[in-house]
């Protein structure tokens, strides 16, 4: 069920991270949202796949505390809620919570997209502290993850980290992430805020760093990279 909580909590007048949380243990939604600070205010919770998307959609939230974990949607559990809120990714940012520190689970919920991984091991105060961390643009992983997560993104030739993606800059790996996905032109525009002529240019500066002809090339590129 979702659970919106607008009050807007803030910090020593500073305003509070909006906080969307995702798990399918109601229990737990409740103890996580009970051990985070004032630095955080929750503004939403889902249990399932298509909850998540939909309040997520709803409340826009600056971070997502998400369950690698769950019910619904195809399958792809964290991984589906992060690709249906792709149109979000400018703004929002994912950070995976789990009870599994599993190979499999971490590499694929950060080429999804998010932006860290955490497991729920450790303490609300070092949760928050991860979230305004992943707010500010930072990369966050337990302690015990940090060592796996560099060997794993710095070897495997088809990671997020390679040197194809190097080539782009923040905001063309942006309008590439969407114009994989679908998105028109305008839409990419309207999403990022810049205008249609600044989409063209991201885009041919996009396909020339990757050496490609076309979008449907670009959406195959990024399809086996699974940054869709």
């Amino acid at each position: 069920m979702n659970n919106i909580d607008t009050a807007g909590a803030h910090a020593g007048g500073v305003p509070a991270i909006r906080v969307v949380i995702v798990d399918d243990h109601a229990i737990f939604r409740s103890g996580l949202k009970a051990d985070l600070d004032a630095r955080v205010t929750v503004v939403g919770e889902a249990g399932t796949v298509e909850q998540a998307i939909a309040v997520i959609a709803q409340t826009r939230p600056e971070v997502v505390l998400l369950d690698v974990h769950l019910p619904g949607g195809l399958g792809g559990g964290g991984r589906e809620v992060i690709a249906g809120s792709a149109a979000l990714l400018s703004s929002t940012r994912f950070l995976a919570l789990s009870v599994s520190d599993a190979a499999e689970d971490v590499v694929s919920v950060i080429r999804a997209g998010a932006r860290g991984y955490v497991t729920k091991s450790i303490s609300g105060t070092e949760i928050t502290d991860a979230v305004l961390r992943v707010a500010g643009g930072d990369a966050v992983f337990s302690p015990r993850l940090a060592g796996f997560v560099l060997d794993a993104f710095g070897t495997a030739p088809a990671d997020i980290a390679d040197d194809e993606l190097d080539r782009l800059s923040a905001r063309e790996l942006e309008v590439m992430r969407l114009i994989a996905r679908g998105y028109s032109y305008k839409e990419v525009a309207k999403e990022l805020f810049i205008s249609i002529k600044t989409v063209e240019t991201h885009v041919s500066a996009v396909l020339r760093k990757l050496q490609l002809s076309s979008r449907h090339e670009l959406t195959k590129w990024a399809a086996e990279r699974r940054l869709l």
